[in-house]
């Protein structure tokens, strides 16, 4: 396809301005074609969201707080021209693990060369960043081809389920088993911690790298949520299943209601691997408070590693509704190095010629043997046997120099008696 903008302007990427929202949600409506209904529905709200809270949160990135992320957003551009936009925000409390929201590009381009550029600026640009981690729908071949163009790699594949309402009044007819089911607050977020750690492989628990204060709520993010349910109508509802013979957290899930019955219920289910009967009673429990709330399907997701979970969701009649692929990618920032030198290039004559010394070495006149010798050294040197030498150790506290200061007459009397018995 030929390109429709100059080759002799270059591309430049920069941060989001309020002049690029027509073109963003223009561009959120024609990716469409490639992304589900929900993706694009989603991605539109957000863009309407954005334009009416856009002052609020440019003010919010400018120090630090929970919401200084949230605007995140890079422009590519050439001549003026929105060639495609980048979304990112932390995956983590720690900023460690981030996540590529969305990558939308412009018909009529190089969308692997100007989508490479845009993710390339966001792996150098927020340096914070250890490992970038992705959600992509299977079917999405150009954007597979993308991110694996530039790094990522299969980490989980997630499928999403939809239960009908119908199913939901059937499963809220059984009685669920939960004795020890408990409301969550912020003295919970270890044994949460401790569920989501036991809950995935080890390779994802290493990428999402959460800590305990990861599942705990601050006084500025509860006044934000509540302030964003008032708004919205949608109201959060989550609980665990305490185990205590063990003391630990078996069972977690949380369930978002939207009141106005506009859009289906999303719930966030957690089990650990060695209670897996909980399963069906949880999604029990949650058909059961759906029920007190205008009449809308209930959505929730299911990894490949919680196979258990799945099997149930296909016995009771669940619809599979997408299936995506968790991808991830680690980045090394290197330090600037020092220039390797070869060695080929040197020649070593001419290296050790400055080691060479300048002048003619001159023979010192120091000796070990002294000129004069006296007779009595002799004589005293024919009754006695030779000695051992001695050896010195790091504990003696004597000088091996003055040892042949004050011995040193003995041994030359020594060496001079050997020398005259063998002649």
């Amino acid at each position: 396809m030929t390109s429709l903008i100059p080759q002799n302007l270059s591309v430049v990427i920069r941060p989001l301005q309020y002049r690029d929202l027509d073109g963003i949600e223009r561009l959120a409506q024609e990716s469409s074609a490639v992304e589900t209904k929900k993706q694009t529905d989603s991605a539109i709200r957000q863009m309407q969201s954005l334009r009416h809270w856009y002052g609020i949160l440019k003010c919010l990135s400018w120090f630090p707080n929970p919401l200084q992320h949230l605007l995140c957003t890079y422009i590519a551009e050439q001549g003026r021209m929105l060639l495609g936009v980048i979304q990112v925000s932390p995956f983590n409390r720690t900023r460690t693990t981030w996540r590529v929201e969305r990558v939308m590009l412009e018909k009529g381009i190089d969308r692997q060369g100007v989508g490479s550029q845009l993710l390339r600026y966001c792996f150098e640009s927020l340096l914070e960043a250890r490992t970038w981690i992705l959600e992509v729908n299977v079917n999405d071949k150009n954007a597979l081809a993308l991110y694996r163009k530039n790094g990522f790699q299969r980490l989980a594949e997630m499928t999403y389920w939809e239960i009908a309402p119908s199913l939901l009044t059937n499963l809220a007819q059984l009685e669920p088993d939960l004795p020890n089911l408990l409301p969550i607050s912020n003295a919970d977020a270890q044994l949460l911690y401790q569920l989501d750690t036991a809950s995935m492989p080890p390779l994802m628990r290493q990428v999402f790298d959460r800590q305990t204060h990861d599942f705990k709520i601050s006084l500025f993010s509860s006044l934000t949520a509540n302030i964003q349910q008032w708004l919205t109508k949608i109201e959060v509802v989550s609980g665990y299943v305490f185990e205590p013979q063990r003391k630990a957290a078996i069972g977690y899930f949380q369930l978002k209601i939207d009141r106005k019955g506009k859009q289906p219920h999303v719930a966030n289910l957690t089990v650990h691997p060695a209670y897996t009967w909980l399963y069906p009673e949880l999604i029990s429990q949650l058909a059961r408070i759906v029920q007190d709330f205008p009449t809308q399907s209930l959505q929730l997701a299911s990894a490949d590693y919680q196979p258990e979970g799945e099997e149930y969701l296909e016995q009771i009649g669940a619809n599979r509704i997408e299936h995506t692929l968790i991808m991830s990618r680690s980045v090394w920032h290197k330090v600037r190095e020092s220039r390797l030198v070869s060695l080929e290039g040197i020649q070593l004559p001419e290296v050790l010629q400055g080691l060479q010394p300048a002048r003619k070495p001159i023979p010192g006149g120091m000796s070990w043997t002294p000129r004069n010798k006296s007779k009595s050294s002799d004589k005293l040197g024919q009754g006695k046997p030779m000695q051992k030498p001695v050896k010195f150790s790091g504990k003696n506290n004597v000088n091996p120099g003055d040892h042949y200061q004050q011995n040193g007459r003995e041994t030359d009397s020594h060496s001079e008696h050997i020398n005259k018995h063998q002649e």
